[in-house]
């Protein structure tokens, strides 16, 4: 394996063919022995198989299955299939010059495996002209894999050369379906709890050590934040990840965080939280409103990928059951559609607007428990916020209370947490 303290033209001299065969057959064989206690399938994704003539791209943030997928998927029908991971030392320095020793390696493999046309590449979107290369595959009929942990994969990277010719996946980690296929355990109360508290990465779920869970959030810090984007302020992006996770649920804006943590412009918080937000770390929701430019402007709520990511690396929210609740709900949503919004007045709020396209079809109120002190102020939200928006169908989740509700002249449905999950 190449030292990093190579140069990159050394490393560029070192590509060919035998490297090459020889990382991919060593990757694969990690993924497999990685994978041997993990042989949960990935029901939440719903991720259709390869066709000829467009490339599947799967995004998701590092560590969520992503490679267990591609183990599962290639070795289906009992084929191989060439998978290299550009995301490894022994390619450092790999540029769009040495594409062409990488179809050559790509066929060199079909020829000695029965001219099998599957072909997966993950992380490859580290090396420029990465289209280009793909669309090139295309036209040879193989079918295209192509796995990362940037969204960017799926809009401005991806360049106009595959506008019309890929397919895009999300895949996040386990849900609480998933996490009971895995704890081989019964969908109940006491299991859903469970599910908030560890989460859904599939490694911590099976070694349960916090560990983990703090070393894989420092590594997306550093790998797809401060090196990707060249961020030399690694203290600040670190104060501010730290503080979002601490305030999961809570509304947050530019202006506001610049202040309170006395960091850089607003301008350069923003770009900071759009960066968080395209490594699938946190999300933030927008207050809905027809427009766009009101949409910006207003604060969003921000949210992490895993509630047992957020305990592991904060100490001030671990027992809030309710956030964490909240939390999960928001990832479940967003499993299902990326349209999430939520909205507000002097007088109510609702944490939930969502629908398949820009205008809301469900509103989602989320309450860890209804008791007599909250259950009017929640209800009211709810049904307030549905006669603003005509059509919209009326859901109060908790954790283990159902119900019919009726106020303000509308039927609210009580459900409890592992009915919706």
């Amino acid at each position: 394996m190449l030292a990093f303290s190579v140069t990159k033209y050394y490393n560029k001299a070192m590509i060919d063919i035998e490297l090459i065969l020889n990382t991919s057959e060593r990757q694969k064989k990690e993924i497999l022995d990685s994978d041997k206690r993990l042989s949960v399938p990935r029901v939440s994704a719903a991720i259709e198989p390869a066709l000829p003539q467009f490339a599947r791209i799967i995004t998701g943030i590092r560590r969520s299955g992503k490679s267990t997928f591609v183990n599962q998927d290639f070795l289906k029908d009992g084929k191989n299939a060439f998978y290299l991971n550009f995301d490894d030392p022994a390619l450092y320095g790999f540029s769009s010059a040495d594409f062409t020793i990488l179809e050559e390696s790509i066929g060199r493999f079909q020829k000695a495996n029965d001219g099998t046309k599957s072909v997966y590449f993950d992380e490859i979107q580290v090396v420029e002209g990465w289209e280009v290369f793909v669309n090139a595959q295309l036209r040879k009929k193989n079918l295209v894999t192509v796995t990362g942990s940037n969204a960017s994969l799926l809009s401005s990277e991806f360049g106009s050369r595959l506008t019309g010719r890929h397919l895009d996946y999300e895949l996040f980690p386990f849900s609480f379906e998933e996490f009971c296929l895995l704890k081989k355990c019964k969908k109940n109360v006491k299991t859903f709890s469970d599910f908030l508290k560890y989460g859904g990465f599939p490694e911590y779920l099976i070694y349960n050590r916090p560990e983990i869970l703090k070393r894989l959030f420092e590594d997306i810090l550093m790998r797809d934040v401060v090196v990707r984007y060249g961020i030399k302020d690694v203290r600040s992006i670190k104060l501010l990840s730290h503080y979002l996770a601490s305030n999961c649920g809570n509304l947050i804006s530019g202006s506001k965080l610049s202040a309170q943590l006395g960091l850089k412009t607003t301008a350069t918080i923003l770009e900071y939280l759009s960066f968080f937000e395209q490594c699938y770390l946190f999300f933030f929701v927008p207050k809905f409103n027809y427009s766009a430019k009101a949409q910006a402007v207003n604060p969003k709520k921000v949210y992490c990928i895993d509630t047992g990511m957020i305990q592991n690396v904060t100490l001030s929210i671990n027992q809030d059951f309710g956030r964490m609740f909240e939390n999960a709900v928001f990832i479940e949503l967003r499993r299902r559609t990326k349209n999430i919004w939520y909205y507000s007045e002097a007088a109510f709020e609702c944490d939930f607007l969502y629908g398949k396209d820009s205008v809301p079809e469900n509103a989602v109120q989320v309450c860890y428990e209804l008791t007599s002190e909250n259950k009017e102020r929640e209800v009211r939200g709810l049904v307030e916020t549905c006669k603003k928006f005509p059509g919209v169908k009326p859901l109060l989740l908790t954790l283990n209370q159902k119900d019919k509700i009726s106020f303000g002249g509308m039927i609210v449905d009580v459900v409890p947490a592992v009915e919706f999950f």
